[in-house]
């Protein structure tokens, strides 16, 4: 895995104006079994990938914590919403909570995370491969590429099947 994770922002650099322009193409007529499809391709990925072997996005990005995060974790933690602000996170230049580092403090040495059941939902649902109207996040999806292994292969198996 370390290899692959060694190589993948070179390889996904050297695709991304084929896959800038594939997703300028699939937004403007995305075909309508698109969500099917990539929730089969999802689905097919992560059946030969292994998060726990790889853990990149959590080394190297940090996820945005919504309200409903913060109040969740905070009480997972039996501290005030405030309190965890405080201790966890910093607000970012879009105006969103985000973590003052990386890798993410909850991530342990075996790649588990200490806060896995009460996650933020960007953690949850990342890397967003299989969300509805997947056309609509391709901005996204090009900086995703190449952080995690797995999104990569989604879009390249992506582009075989849609034309």
């Amino acid at each position: 895995m370390e290899e692959v994770l060694r190589e993948l922002p070179q390889k996904a650099n050297e695709k991304h104006n084929e896959n800038k322009k594939f997703f300028v193409k699939l937004r403007k007529k995305p075909p309508k079994n698109l969500d099917y499809i990539m929730q089969e391709l999802h689905k097919e990925e992560f059946k030969r990938t292994d998060c726990l072997t790889c853990a990149n996005c959590c080394k190297t990005t940090g996820p945005l914590f919504t309200n409903a995060d913060v109040e969740r974790i905070a009480k997972s933690f039996r501290m005030k919403p405030q309190k965890f602000i405080e201790t966890y996170l910093r607000v970012d230049e879009e105006n969103d909570f985000v973590l003052q580092q990386t890798p993410c403090t909850f991530l342990g040495t075996d790649n588990y995370c200490s806060i896995y059941d009460v996650r933020p939902k960007a953690c949850r649902e990342f890397p967003h491969t299989d969300r509805k109207k997947f056309q609509q996040i391709s901005n996204l999806t090009l900086k995703n590429v190449a952080i995690c292994p797995a999104a990569y292969n989604i879009v390249e198996e992506m582009k075989k099947l849609i034309k």
